[in-house]
Order: structure tokens, then C-alpha cells, then sequence
């Protein structure tokens, strides 16, 4: 049996490995001319290394180093607003690793065999019989795959009609700073931004910024360095240290709810499925619950039946960790001085238990598959 996986990303390359895994002959096509990811550090939680464990590739990601969960979220001038028990944490749901996604994508792409992976590739239409018409001319599969992020080429082929991607009101940049002292994965909020930094094993430091603005606004890292002066420290010196050709700029955009995640022999898994705002941290993560299940549930049930249960498995459960992911981020962007100011006087009085309770849901995942329905 052949799978076409159109998209070459993280939940592309775990599909490829995990059909491959099964003897399926696999074909990635990617549109760029050549599968890389540059410039930013990457979280894997304790769902996302679970679903690499499926694939045997867990404990790789565990030898380069363990991280910390996230220490909590504090404001603008340092004040805790949560703090986290990272202890409890680590008890309840297991270890953090944060990598390069490069590094990751490396390991992936180590596991498919060189021939499958088609650089180069501009995918144009998806079928959902398996035709898949491209630059390079027409192929077929028993089984198509769109893990082509955000802006699918597969999903709107299979439904045209649907709303596309939606801009949610903050852009995000990512950049990576040189080793340097920093108290853990620590987010801290201001008015209609922040800014997070997270340790990686080789002493660098991932840091991200979000911050309301219009779709398509340019800003260069000398604008965030004047913008965040005056937030606590290590933020000006991380930005200080940082360069500007390593770092990225996305607007955020979310995925309004899809009716389904299959038509015919044709399943999207990742962005292309249920893109959501990188609040919980959790885009990569259920691309790799994604591409686990849906080939467990394929060499369970075979195509047709396969696809259906993958539906069931994974709609529900996207679908509550976009929506999750939205709230968990909306104080963040609040722009009201009172309603900023309120906010910061009343999260630090709420109990911790009510943060690790609204994580329960994303970090508890282990893979099934749901009985066939007739």
C-alpha cells in the first residue's frame, strides 16, 4: 500500500516514519527545496515525547536533556501572577525535553528512507480518491496525507467552501540568544504582549515574543529591544544579546473548527487539521499524536475504516486544545490598564492546582483507537 504525506514539517515526517515503521511505502512531497526547520528552540511535552516513544524515538530526545515544565507566568516588572510546582508537575505527567527544530526534524527525516523525500514538490489539487496533482505532474496513493501547515493545499481542496485561517490580533517572534543565566521556562505579561524564554540543553536560550498588531506589521528586533527596556530583567538582556538574522516573525492565525478531518481516502493532521495559537505550547505536540494514531488506526482497520476511527480519535481532542489554547492567552493581550491592572492583582490569589488541572487533559494522552462503527 502507498501513502502520500504532501508536507514535509515535523507532522509530515512522524506520518512518514510511522507507515514506513508498518511496511507501508511512503512518498513526502515538500514544497520547499529542502526539509529544514531554522531559528527556533521547540518544547516537547510530555504527549508530544509519548507519541515519539511510538515511534521509538523518545529516549533519543531524552538523552540530550531533560528540561523543566514551565516555572510559571510573571508581569512585566517581575512579579510572580503563577507559579508552578515543577516538582508536581514532573511527577504527574513525566518530562519536558526542549530541542532545536532542526534537531528534530533531523531525527525524523533520519527514519524514511532517502528515496521517499520529493523536495521541490508544489502540490496543487488533492483528491479524495488519492490523486494528488502537482508541479511535477500526477500521482496516485491508497492514501493521501495533507500535513501542509496552516494554509493546506489539501484541506481546501477537499472542502473549498470552508472559512479559512483567521489572523487572531498578535504577531509572534522567535529567536534563539546566546547561554546566559535564565530562572527556568518563565512567561511574563505585559499589556497586549509578552515574552517567554526557555532553556535549551546546550545552554542556549529559546525565546519568543507575542504582541498585538495588525496582520503583516514588519518589526525588527531594535523595536522589541525599545519596546521591552523597561520589563525585568533577563528579557533586555536576552534581546541585547540576540541577532537579528535569527530571528522569525508569524502572524498567528488559528484554524476555525473543520467538520471533519477525512474525505474519502484523504486525512489532514497537524496545522492543516486544527492550526490554534501557540498559547499551551501544543502545535507540534498533537501533530505527533496526529501522525501516531493515524497509522495505528490504518494497520488496525485498514484505509476506510482507519481514517473514520482516526476522525473520531483525534477531532474531539484537537478541537478542545485549540480552544484551550485560545483562552489560556487571551488575559495576555488585554490592552484595558484597569482589566491588566485587575488581572495582575487577582491571578496570583487563585490556588496552582487550577493551572496544572486545565493541563490535565493535553499532557494525559496515550494513543488508542476507537472501535469500528458499521
Amino acid at each position: 500500500m502507498k501513502v502520500i504525506i504532501v508536507g514535509g514539517g515535523i507532522g509530515g515526517l512522524a506520518t512518514a516514519v510511522a507507515f514506513h515503521q508498518r511496511g507501508l511505502q511512503v512518498e513526502v512531497l515538500e514544497r520547499a527545496a529542502e526539509f529544514t526547520e531554522v531559528g527556533a528552540g521547540l518544547s516537547i511535552q510530555p504527549n508530544g515525547l509519548r507519541a515519539l516513544d511510538a515511534l521509538g524515538m523518545g529516549d533519543r530526545l531524552r538523552a540530550g536533556g531533560l528540561a523543566d515544565p514551565p516555572a510559571g507566568i510573571r508581569s512585566s516588572q517581575g512579579d510572580w501572577l503563577i507559579r508552578n510546582d515543577v516538582d508536581d508537575l514532573k511527577r504527574r505527567f513525566g518530562p519536558w525535553v526542549t530541542v532545536h527544530r532542526a534537531a528534530l526534524l533531523d531525527l525524523l527525516r533520519s527514519a524514511v528512507p532517502p528515496e521517499a523525500l520529493r523536495t521541490g514538490v508544489d502540490v496543487r489539487h488533492v483528491q479524495s480518491d488519492g490523486t494528488v496533482r502537482h508541479s511535477g505532474g500526477v500521482s496516485t496513493a491508497d492514501l493521501v496525507v495533507g500535513a501542509d501547515g496552516v494554509h493546506s493545499v489539501t484541506r481546501r481542496s477537499l472542502w473549498p467552501d470552508l472559512p479559512g485561517p483567521r489572523y487572531v490580533g498578535y504577531t509572534t517572534w522567535r529567536l534563539i540568544a546566546p547561554p546566559q543565566p535564565v530562572e527556568g521556562s518563565v512567561e511574563s505579561w505585559g499589556r497586549g504582549e509578552r515574552f517567554g524564554h526557555v532553556p535549551m540543553p546546550d545552554g542556549r536560550i529559546y525565546c519568543y515574543v507575542m504582541a498585538n498588531a495588525p496582520a503583516g506589521s514588519d518589526v525588527g528586533l531594535d523595536e522589541l529591544r525599545e519596546r521591552f527596556a523597561r520589563w525585568h530583567q533577563p528579557i533586555p538582556a536576552l534581546l541585547d544579546s540576540a541577532q537579528e538574522e535569527a530571528m522569525l516573525q508569524h502572524d498567528t492565525y488559528e484554524l476555525p473548527t473543520l467538520p471533519a478531518y477525512v474525505s474519502g481516502n484523504v486525512a489532514v493532521l497537524g496545522d492543516a487539521a486544527h492550526a490554534m495559537t501557540p498559547n499551551l505550547g501544543q502545535g507540534a505536540c498533537q501533530a505527533l499524536e496526529d501522525a501516531v494514531t493515524l497509522a495505528h488506526a490504518v494497520d488496525t482497520l485498514g484505509v476506510r475504516a482507519g481514517l473514520q476511527a482516526y476522525d473520531r480519535a483525534r477531532r474531539p481532542r484537537t478541537q478542545l486544545i485549540v480552544r484551550r489554547s485560545r483562552q489560556a492567552g487571551a488575559a495576555a493581550h488585554w490592552t484595558s490598564t484597569p482589566m491588566t491592572t485587575l488581572r495582575d492583582a487577582v491571578l496570583p490569589l487563585l490556588p496552582n492546582v487550577l493551572f496544572a488541572r486545565s493541563l490535565t487533559p493535553a499532557y494525559t494522552w496515550t494513543i488508542s483507537c476507537p472501535p469500528h462503527e458499521s
